[in-house]
């Protein structure tokens, strides 16, 4: 992966942690970088970004305040989802809240429009978005 791309995605991982950047802002510098996907692993404390190649790049995050239960709630990853949309809470509260729901990590698909937010056991909650502006 080249410097550039990996300054974008360092600055995405960033800006989202410090309240400067929200998701559509994030998707689009990731898009226009070519990134196609990433999966952020709430409990390795790590999202891995994907080129269409295949290449990729991990970068560490901080790690989530608890262990995410056994039991996946789906309504509680939709909730933190929304308390986002509507910025009333930073990126990493987002990711404390969709823990606390029992999701243990979720892929975002640029092309596909859409994250993906997994249980332990395998449940998912799965969330549109609109195309990326570029």
């Amino acid at each position: 992966m080249d410097e550039r791309v990996t300054q974008v995605i360092q600055e995405c991982v960033r800006g989202s942690y410090e309240g400067r950047m929200a998701f559509p802002e994030v998707i689009g510098m990731l898009s226009a970088a070519g990134i196609e996907r990433y999966y952020a692993d709430l409990q390795r404390a790590e999202t891995t970004f994907y080129l269409p190649s295949g290449e990729s790049g991990i970068v560490g995050s901080e790690k989530i305040s608890a262990r995410p239960p056994d039991a996946f709630d789906p309504a509680g990853v939709e909730a933190a989802i929304r308390a986002a949309q509507a910025k009333s809470i930073g990126y990493k509260e987002f990711c404390d809240r969709i823990a606390a729901a029992g999701c243990v990590g979720y892929l975002v698909s640029l092309p596909g429009r859409r994250a993906v937010y997994l249980g332990r056991g395998g449940d998912s909650f799965v969330e549109p978005f609109p195309p990326v502006a570029r």
